[in-house]
Formats: C-alpha cells, structure tokens, sequence
C-alpha cells in the first residue's frame, strides 16, 4: 500500500501545517505556487506507522546478516552517527569563514593524517564525494603526470579481467582504452599476459587487492616492478581495503594512487545510494595533482591553525570535485569510527573479517559446496560455485539467493566476478558472529537439499518476503513513481487527482505543472 491510500481530504496534524502571513512573505511571487502540491493528507501517527512499517518489510545490516561480497556491508557503530550529528558539526555553514572551523577542520585534517599512515600514501584528499569519484581522481591525477610530461602517447590502462566493473568505466571516461588483463588459475594475476601487454601506450594499471576473487595478489610486487618498469603507474581500488587494514598498505606494495571507501570501510552504512565518500591518497610524483580544498595545517606562537589548499597554491591540481569539501558528515564518522578503535582496533579488523570468511568458507566446503579456490586461503570474502548444484538440479545462484531471504538473510553478490561460473562472492565481514555464520552454513544445506527433493519450490523462490519474484529488467526500464489514482475524501466519496487546478498529479508553479 501507498500512503496516498491511506489519504483523506483535509486531514493534518499541526506539526506538518506552516501557517505564513501574505504581508510578511518572503518568497517573490513568481516563484509561488497557484495550487497545492499532491501531498498525502494523513496524520502524523498514520505517517510514523507507514513508513516504519515499511522499513520493516527491508533486509539490512540492522536486521540480517547481509554477506554482500566485495561490498563490505558490515555493522556501523552508531556512536559514530552520534558524534558527527553534534550541534558544532551539523550546523556549521559550510559557507563559514575558517576561522569559524577550527574545530571542523583540526577533524579534517586527523583523518588525512590517518588515511596517509593506513594506505602508506605521502598525500589525501577528502574531497572524492564517492568511491567511484575517487576512483576517476586517480586516473585522471595519473592522466595529468604523464600530459605534463609529454608523454602523450600513454593512452591506455590496464585493467585484470576480475576487476570492479567501474574500472573499465572510470579509464573510458578519463580517455583512456582499456586492455584487459587475464587471470591464472591460481586467481593471480598472469605476469607473462602482463608483461605482454606493457608497453610505451601504457599510462598504468587498476587493481584491487586482495582482489575481487578473494585471494591476496601474491605476486603484487613483481606487477608494480613490471608496470613502472615500462614507464605506468598504479591505481588501487580501495573496495576491499578492510581486509588489509593496518597490515598491509597499498603505499607498501608500489601503488602510486589509492582511494578508500570510508562509507565500507569506516562507520557510514554502505548501500541505499550514499551519502558516500572515497578520499583519495598519492605518492610523491602525484602529489601536485590532488584534488582541492585540502586542510593545512601551521604553528603559531598562540597554538596551531588550520586552513584550505586551494589552487593558488596548488596550480597543478585536477580541481574541485565538490562544492565544497565533500560530505563532512560521512568523514567526521570515519573520524570518529578510527579514533574509537584505533591502531590495535584497526588490526583486529583485519584479523577477525578474514578470520569469519576463512571459517565460513572451510563450513561450506566441509559440508560439500565447491570452492573456487580451494587451496588458497581467503581473505575478507571467497567465492562458492553452485554449478554442480545447477547441473544436477537445475538450481542456480539466482535460485539460491531467493530462497535465502526465505530463510532470513540477503544473498551475497551473484554472478560476479564473471570468471567462475554460478558464483556466489561471500564476504561476512568482522561484525557477524559464529553463530550467525553457523545459520547461515545451515540455510545453504537446507536450500541444496531441497533443490534435490524439491527442486521447483526453490526455483520460485522467495515465498515469505512481503514481495515475491519481481520483473527486475522492467522495474528499472518502467517504474512507477507518480500516483494518479483516487483517494478518499473523508466524506466518504473518493477525490480523483489530476481533476480540478491540480495538473495530472501534480501543482502548477507561476502556470507551469511543477
């Protein structure tokens, strides 16, 4: 149901009502409405338990166990939320002269400090208002080193076949042709294609790592010789930084570029499309091409003061990548989440998601599922291939990830990476328990037993969720955002909208449908 069905005609509470006298209206007159917006008319009471009841029927970090791989859908402190909701901080103007953000900026400017020590980078910028934003930072901070070289003829970038999809799209969209790398069977990148592929067009490589196959790039040392040995430079996509946190730094392996998704890694909830941020951190041979603002940090005799990079004194900058700083609401969290747990705290991170994905793993492959890398030790997420379950029963990853909201847990991500067939990319993350994962082992035993006995119940799968089997392709082609039907008029008869000075649905605005 839509709230517009629960609706009555006049009915409001006082709290929503915004009573302004005509002579003191502030608003220029051919900016005011000429009929009311299609608004439902409910009360508060009945609004609360809309929505709520709505919140309800979602699967969250909040209410499941949500092993999304390569997405890091982990459990956010909410002490985290609390501080960056603090009255300094959410009031702040971000219009507000430095010397009225002192306190803002001192936060700012710890958690570039932080970020530099944890990816092992010489310079951050928080400004990236995503990862994927982050990401285009890098290869265009990258496409600037090698135009004010000269180097012109570097016009394509490398990129592993088991790769983040948006790696590809953010070279394309720097300029760059991409060139795709393959894998060994190992999960590892294949050095001999590698230093095939190298050469005086090469403006550098993408690659996660651990990467998107749940395995540690061993090799990652011999790639970073190969690619700066032919004259690129390296990008890390940070999606999968929280296995490595506080063990490993991407500075440390001969990355060049490196951004972090803090709305994964630290303390802001992933998913639900943002806010987000992806702060991107450099080498030494980048640093003058970071994006602005930057915070600066200078003694003085009376203390110490902080105040903004901009391009006058970063002339050789990418430029501005937000209006302002970013969203200081998801940094002041990531803030918050590393001085809570701090450098100990960082390392049990680490420890404890590559802990949980090795234990799920060895469950699932202990009760016969077939792993895709059986002999390499996972990292924070591994992969599980439901293709014999396919070929015997004719259940596939799909099947398998709709009956698992039956049972009380969202799927993890399916079908991807595209390398091995019917996979399901598990990553449980430090925040579940072994309980949790216990359950979770279980439902999957109950699902393949069930494709043997009862192979259609699960093919029709989810039977107990408040929606059943939707057509995806056609909800994203054709959805249906407008209400345009009746509703009730508390007197009983129903009022039709799009009848009267309503416009189809909508007010009208100086004449025009708003």
């Amino acid at each position: 149901m839509v709230i517009f069905e629960k609706s009555s005609r006049g009915r409001m509470t006082g709290s929503q009502q915004a009573v302004v006298e005509s002579g003191r209206m502030e608003i220029p007159g051919r900016f005011l409405r000429e009929s009311a917006p299609l608004l439902p008319e409910v009360s508060e009471l009945e609004a609360v338990r809309h929505f709520t009841r709505l919140s309800q029927r979602n699967f969250s970090v909040d209410t499941h166990f949500y092993p999304l791989g390569s997405c890091t859908m982990k459990y956010n402190p909410r002490v985290c939320h609390t501080l960056a909701l603090l009255p300094g901080f959410s009031g702040r103007h971000p219009r507000a002269p430095a010397s009225h953000g002192q306190g803002v900026m001192g936060l700012l400017f710890g958690l570039q400090e932080m970020l530099k020590e944890i990816t092992g980078m010489a310079g951050v910028s928080l400004t990236p208002m995503a990862g994927a934003q982050g990401e285009w930072a890098g290869i265009a901070m990258i496409r600037s080193y090698h135009r004010e070289r000269g180097d012109v003829a570097r016009d394509e970038i490398l990129v592993p076949n088991a790769a983040h999809g948006t790696n590809p799209a953010t070279a394309a969209m720097c300029g760059f042709s991409v060139r795709e790398i393959p894998t060994d069977g190992a999960g590892d990148v294949d050095l001999a294609a590698l230093s095939g592929a190298v050469g005086p067009r090469t403006a550098g490589l993408m690659l996660t790592n651990p990467s998107t196959l749940g395995v540690f790039e061993r090799r990652v040392a011999e790639i970073a010789r190969i690619v700066h040995a032919a004259g690129g430079l390296l990008y890390y996509d940070g999606a999968n930084l929280n296995a490595i946190a506080g063990r490993v730094r991407p500075g440390d392996m001969g990355f060049d570029a490196v951004h972090v998704n803090v709305h994964k890694t630290f303390a802001t909830p992933h998913g639900g499309g943002g806010p987000g941020a992806g702060p991107v951190g450099v080498g030494e041979r980048l640093l003058p091409y970071l994006p602005i603002p930057m915070v600066a940090r200078e003694e003085e005799a009376g203390g110490e003061r902080f105040r903004w990079l901009t391009e006058e004194e970063r002339p050789r900058t990418i430029g501005r990548l937000s209006g302002f700083v970013g969203n200081v609401g998801v940094l002041l969290r990531a803030y918050g989440y590393l001085r809570m747990v701090g450098a100990t705290g960082l390392l049990r991170v680490a420890d404890y998601a590559t802990l949980n994905a090795n234990y799920l793993m060895a469950r699932l492959q202990g009760a016969g599922f077939r792993v895709a890398f059986p002999e390499r030790r996972a990292t924070h997420e591994f992969i599980v291939s439901v293709k014999p379950e396919a070929e015997a029963y004719g259940v596939t990853a799909l099947h398998f990830a709709k009956r698992l909201l039956d049972h009380g847990f969202y799927a993890p991500t399916i079908y991807f990476p595209q390398l091995v067939p019917e996979c399901l990319l598990i990553e449980p993350t430090e925040t579940e328990s072994r309980e949790d994962l216990d359950r979770f082992v279980a439902a999957m035993v109950a699902i393949r037993e069930e494709a043997k006995s009862e192979p259609e119940r699960v093919k029709s799968a989810p039977h107990r969720t408040p929606v059943g089997r939707l057509d995806e392709a056609r909800a994203a082609r054709q959805p249906d955002l407008v209400w345009k039907g009746p509703i009730t008029s508390g007197q009983g008869g129903p009022v039709v909208f799009g009848q009267g000075p309503e416009v189809s649905g909508q007010g009208k605005v100086n004449g025009q449908p708003s």
